[in-house]
């Protein structure tokens, strides 16, 4: 217990019991409102609060559902008793806050999750992890951190698993950020069944990376509505053989080729083949692109993530 204060409410003796910590990550809340409401229990009438400088959406939550009132040096705060209801909510966060997670889903960081998030009822040890993700076992460890200080992520026995598969993709679709690399606009005649003939020739070639991505990957992972432009992931090797397979020209005639030559090959992966011969970006990845691309976008990734991402909810 941090702080105690005692007055009294139309002539009756109350109690707020505060437990203050520096963090105000679920998986430190979930520890102190069980603490503070067994300290509670040790006055007549007490409000457990619990204090820290920041708590997300998901903290408040736990507070609330155990029925604990909170504050934080953001603005946010709860506290309820005896006909007294104060309740406040910012829409601000701390640059800490950002920056952990911009971290937590930067290029490295990102090959873990998607490892995670493609067996998300897997137990895996982190030996394991980072060999399939092919990153350091530093970098396995601090994205087990991040997972499990925000109640994404448990340990079991055998190793870690993802507890919150939805909540780690929905806060990843809101601080996601565009693939670092050289995107090019071009041209092609070729289209429909001869487009896609070129693009499996391409991708026969030996040592390219080329996958279709955004919504020629969700053409082949979840079809919802197609567009004029195909897009397309690719390394330098893989752009070279798409110019010769797809014959592709000036975009004076009209751009109908988006490619994106990656700067890391690390999302090659964690492609998939929905069909033989041919490539594509993850389910993950595709509908963080397509939630990353406008009002049409967010439809199709939403269509995506309904029929194309399957696990326990």
């Amino acid at each position: 217990m941090d702080l105690l204060f005692r007055f009294d409410v139309e002539g009756r003796p109350h109690t707020i019991v505060c437990e203050v910590k520096s963090s105000g990550q679920p998986r430190y809340v979930r520890d102190a409102v069980h603490y503070l409401n067994h300290l509670a229990l040790r006055f007549d009438r007490a409000t457990p609060v619990f204090i820290a400088p920041y708590l997300s959406e998901q903290a408040r939550d736990l507070c609330r559902d155990a029925g604990v009132g909170y504050a934080d040096l953001e603005g946010n705060c709860r506290i309820v008793f005896d006909g007294v209801f104060i309740e406040r909510v910012v829409a601000t966060k701390p640059a800490t806050e950002k920056r952990e997670l911009k971290s937590l889903f930067k290029p490295k960081s990102a090959q873990v999750l998607r490892r995670l998030l493609r067996e998300p009822s897997r137990v895996w040890k982190v030996v394991d992890l980072a060999e399939a993700a092919d990153v350091s076992l530093g970098h396995v460890s601090n994205v087990r951190r991040a997972l499990l200080d925000r109640d994404w992520a448990a340990v079991e026995p055998d190793g870690l698993r993802l507890t919150a598969p939805d909540a780690l993709l929905d806060h990843w679709r809101d601080n996601y950020e565009p693939l670092a690399g050289e995107r090019i606009h071009a041209y092609t005649p070729a289209h429909g069944t001869s487009f896609m003939a070129a693009v499996r020739g391409a991708m026969r070639d030996p040592g390219v990376h080329v996958a279709l991505a955004a919504n020629s990957a969700a053409h082949w992972l979840a079809p919802y509505g197609r567009t004029g432009r195909e897009h397309i992931y690719a390394d330098k090797a893989g752009w070279a053989a798409l110019r010769r397979h797809l014959e592709v020209g000036p975009i004076g005639r009209g751009a109908n080729l988006e490619i994106m030559v990656l700067k890391d090959d690390g999302l090659f992966r964690d492609i998939v083949e929905p069909a033989p011969g041919l490539f594509t970006t993850s389910p993950v990845q595709t509908y963080l692109d397509l939630a990353a691309s406008g009002e049409r976008g967010r439809e199709a990734a939403d269509h995506l993530r309904e029929n194309g991402l399957e696990w326990p909810r």
